[in-house]
């Protein structure tokens, strides 16, 4: 599987068509086959089983990741349809398929440059000296000096490959980073973030907050119903996360929080999970009720989620934008809350809109409401399902689709109990 603070797929999509634009997992799996084709060359071509092992490896590795083997298999077979990946036959007298890089190939890498790339895509932007250290099994680069070169070599290329980002506050060098695709730059990345009060929200308190909400989304449910009832069908990505969370859960139940009229736990029932939605709006539960008989719904509040009757604890727990109201300093324990409920490997998915801002509105859908939108930071986000106890397993970051959603940049995670 997988799964910034900034990204820099804008950059590569619009400027560089013959470098390949590659998601966070196809990163990790060509990072993976790159350094094992150097380092365990006795083991390569790599067995499904081998890369699935090389690609959640917790050292050499950021972030550490656990992937699924049918994700791995999934993602291999899109590279090698981009013909990034070859697949062979095992030696004689074995049948299982293996897997074989052609990234190397594809960029014309020397061998200096092919070490530095396969770092960089497995442990994201460093330092020259970082870069020196962590390449010494791929390449001996005499000095920093070296690695430098090399690295401006790459920046020089028609289609650069790498970039050199600005030097951090409080920080002596200057990292590097791929470009092939979006890349976690850390919170202290690009320009200073804009200083925001989430927790101006909670102004006159959180009860209030709680009975603005709810009476916003009871003035607004039918309309709601009826305008966003369907988004999922213009949202690929979403749905294809929310199917592979389905898949994960397995037979156990799962919940999701802040359902609203029950358009994803919908789309949840239709992937076959045996699901609940629970919003704190009782016109929304009554929306939800009638448009999804397939599913149980329960008014209820995210902050007192409880464990399934019939199961130990939840397969999975899906806050699908469900935190869009909660102030910066209750998003930490809003997201313990809804860890704790899960079974041993259960797992958590969120998604959750990104900004320095805090929106008020007074209409919404064209009814008169008082209504706080947060966006949270990622980085935010991040610490906060760590601290929690679970294990980032992967994010993603994507802008809005254009007439399709409001225009904020998205951002999903999914973490995992401790087994």
């Amino acid at each position: 599987m997988q799964p910034t603070l900034p990204t820099l797929a804008a950059d590569i999509v619009g400027s560089m068509p013959e470098v390949p634009v590659l998601d966070p997992a196809e990163q990790r799996v060509l990072g993976s086959l790159l350094e094992k084709q150097v380092t365990v060359p006795g083991s390569y071509p790599m067995s499904l089983n081998s890369l699935r092992t090389a690609c959640n490896q917790s050292s050499s590795r950021e972030p550490v990741v656990a992937y699924e083997e049918s994700f791995v298999e999934a993602t291999a077979r899109r590279l090698k349809q981009r013909e990034l990946v070859r697949v062979v036959w095992g030696s004689t007298g074995q049948r299982a398929l293996k897997y074989h890089q052609r990234l190397e190939e594809h960029l014309e890498l020397a061998a200096d440059e092919r070490a530095l790339i396969t770092v960089l895509l497995l442990r994201g932007p460093q330092s020259a000296g970082e870069l020196r250290t962590r390449t010494e099994r791929l390449h001996p680069f005499a000095d920093r000096d070296a690695v430098e070169a090399c690295l401006q070599r790459l920046a020089g290329r028609v289609d650069p490959i790498v970039r050199r980002l600005e030097r951090r506050p409080g920080h002596q060098d200057h990292r590097w980073v791929h470009l092939l695709g979006p890349v976690d730059l850390g919170p202290e990345a690009g320009a200073p973030r804009s200083a925001v009060d989430r927790d101006v929200v909670l102004a006159d308190g959180a009860a209030a907050r709680d009975a603005r909400v709810r009476a916003a989304y009871d003035t607004v449910a039918s309309s709601y119903a009826a305008q966003l009832g369907d988004e999922l069908d213009g949202k690929p990505f979403d749905t294809w996360l929310l199917d592979r969370v389905v898949g994960l859960a397995g037979a156990d139940p799962v919940v999701e929080v802040g359902c609203g009229p029950g358009q994803v736990a919908a789309r949840l029932a239709l992937a076959g999970a045996d699901v609940t939605g629970v919003d704190l709006s009782p016109a929304m539960v009554a929306e939800a009720r009638a448009r999804v008989p397939d599913a149980t719904f329960e008014v209820g509040d995210l902050t007192a989620l409880m464990r399934p009757v019939r199961a130990a604890g939840w397969g999975a727990v899906i806050a699908w934008y469900a935190l869009v109201h909660r102030a910066g300093s209750e998003l930490a324990p809003a997201i313990a809350g809804l860890g704790r409920p899960l079974r041993p490997g259960g797992w958590l998915a969120l998604a959750l809109h990104l900004g320095d801002e805090v929106l008020h509105t007074t209409d919404f859908l064209g009814h008169e409401v008082e209504l706080d939108f947060v966006l949270h930071d990622p980085a935010e986000v991040l610490a906060a399902v760590r601290d929690s106890g679970l294990e980032v397993v992967e994010w993603y970051r994507r802008g809005p689709l254009t007439g399709v959603e409001v225009q904020t940049e998205r951002f999903y995670v999914l973490a995992r109990s401790p087994e």
